[in-house]
């Protein structure tokens, strides 16, 4: 078992110096991944459909501050030397697959090969409005789809691909990422979709604990998430034993005063 930790993407410790302490002294107790949630803009009225709370309300910052995710795994992937640079979870869809592509290969060379991606739909329609992607309500598959492309630019010698969102034809894509295949791709979500798409496109399962819609919050429910991941690996003809298993706690769950969180207090 591997452990680690989620880098604040705002706050006073997602600061470029207090980055450089925190992953120094994770490097030093020897955890094996650092992970970077992903959001491009935070629109001022959400729907409460937010997944991983009772309530649906989603635990942002009135001002809307967020790192890019990439860009953070890059910064964080020159000033490491062992830990695993994890995106958790990256929503495919809000960015061009082939640009996504590229960086992050660019960032598996960088870093040595040690990226892994994890991969979700996303869940909030406004932040697909505003940064214009394909419609929300085909997000599952256009995920599907971008993770095709993902491994087809990352393996093929001359790239091709014809999709319903994105097409392309004997394109060069170099340098291709270190990692063989490709990076790892870990897919998040605690749905039965979800977990169908782990088993036909990841290699790996990405769930959190905390969603009260298909809670995993202890091990009986985790053992039973993990069941019928096995049976659908059968229905696929996938070896579950290939897959990847990760998990994220979230470790505030339960703390009411959000406010000292995010002024990282206690952290």
């Amino acid at each position: 078992m591997i452990f680690g930790f989620g880098m604040p993407t705002r706050g006073p410790v997602a600061q470029p110096e207090a980055i450089k302490q925190v992953l120094s002294l994770a490097e030093e107790l020897g955890l094996g991944y650092v992970s970077v949630a992903d959001h491009i803009v935070i629109p001022s009225e959400i729907d409460p459909v937010y997944p991983y709370s009772d309530t649906g309300e989603p635990p942002f910052p009135e001002d809307g501050e967020c790192l890019e995710q990439l860009t953070l795994m890059s910064y964080m992937a020159a000033i490491t030397k062992n830990m695993r640079i994890l995106s958790s979870v990256m929503v495919v869809p809000h960015r061009n697959p082939i640009h996504a592509a590229k960086t992050i290969a660019t960032i598996d060379v960088l870093s040595n090969g040690r990226v892994t991606i994890g991969c979700g739909a996303g869940w909030m329609e406004e932040e697909f409005l505003a940064i214009g992607t394909e419609p929300f309500r085909e997000r599952g598959k256009v995920t599907d789809e971008y993770i095709s492309i993902f491994k087809e630019l990352w393996t093929a010698e001359n790239p091709t691909f014809e999709g319903k969102y994105n097409s392309f034809s004997d394109v060069k894509f170099e340098p291709k990422p270190v990692q063989k295949p490709h990076p790892p791709l870990w897919i998040g979500g605690e749905s039965p979709a979800a977990k169908r798409r782990a088993v036909r496109l990841g290699d790996g399962w990405f769930p959190i604990g905390a969603n009260p819609n298909f809670p995993l919050n202890t091990a009986a429910k985790y053992l039973e998430g993990l069941s019928s991941l096995k049976q659908l690996s059968a229905e696929y003809n996938r070896n579950p034993e290939e897959l990847d298993l990760g998990f994220w706690s979230n470790w505030d769950h339960e703390v009411k005063d959000r406010k000292t969180i995010q002024d990282g207090k206690g952290i």
